[in-house]
């Protein structure tokens, strides 16, 4: 199905220098609208606010007395 819509001239010359050789201007909307979706791991970092940091960081110690470690040669 196919869907008409207005954009402004500057949002048509936005998505146009964005598009790749081949790509519909669907695919860039597509493209540019599944980045917002993703959350880089960045945005969690920082001071942590919450008030049970010693719980955490107990499990966290706990998990990592319980992984398995292998051997690897260099």
């Amino acid at each position: 199905m196919t869907k008409v819509i207005s954009l402004s001239n500057e949002a048509y010359l936005t998505l146009k220098k964005m598009k790749k050789p081949n790509e519909s201007f669907s695919d860039v909307v597509l493209r540019v609208a599944s980045k917002e979706k993703k959350i880089s791991i960045l945005e969690f970092a920082g001071t942590w606010k919450g008030d049970d940091i010693d719980e955490v960081f107990s499990i966290v110690l706990k998990d990592r007395e319980q992984a398995k470690s292998r051997e690897v040669e260099l």
